[in-house]
């Protein structure tokens, strides 16, 4: 998809004028490799607050299993322009976790709304190559 076509995606409140939220759901994380958590619960649990406010979507493996399960928050058009960036968020697996991002997205998500101060223990920076594989879509 071109720059062109990114841009105009959408009526307001869809594709690229909302947050996207992308969960890795590949190799290891949502899979019974990480153990004692329920991954159905925790997407339901993110999907329910977030529905008509940003776009979540299961993504193949992002290849940070370091890091499982991962949670990419993608600005939204505003937030873009406001400075923000992919925020990458690492070892999502409880229910605190999903509810504070879930906050954060619904109050504005990078660029528009700072993240409550927790979620700094989660986020990571993957390698150069996997972050570019993720925004060619």
């Amino acid at each position: 998809m071109s720059r062109r076509d990114r841009r105009g995606a959408g009526a307001p409140g869809t594709g690229a004028l909302r947050p996207t939220v992308s969960v890795c759901r590949g190799c290891c994380c949502g899979t019974p490799k990480i153990e004692g958590v329920d991954h159905a619960g925790l997407l339901a649990a993110l999907r329910r607050p977030l529905d008509g406010v940003a776009r979540v979507r299961v993504v193949d493996c992002l290849d940070a299993c370091d890091q499982a399960d991962v949670v990419v928050v993608q600005p939204s058009a505003d937030g873009r322009r406001a400075g923000g960036r992919p925020v990458w968020l690492g070892l999502v697996n409880d229910a605190d976790a999903i509810a504070d991002i879930a906050g954060w997205v619904e109050a504005g998500g990078p660029g528009l709304v700072d993240p409550p101060g927790i979620l700094d223990l989660y986020e990571f920076r993957p390698s150069r190559r996997v972050r570019e594989e993720l925004t060619e879509d």
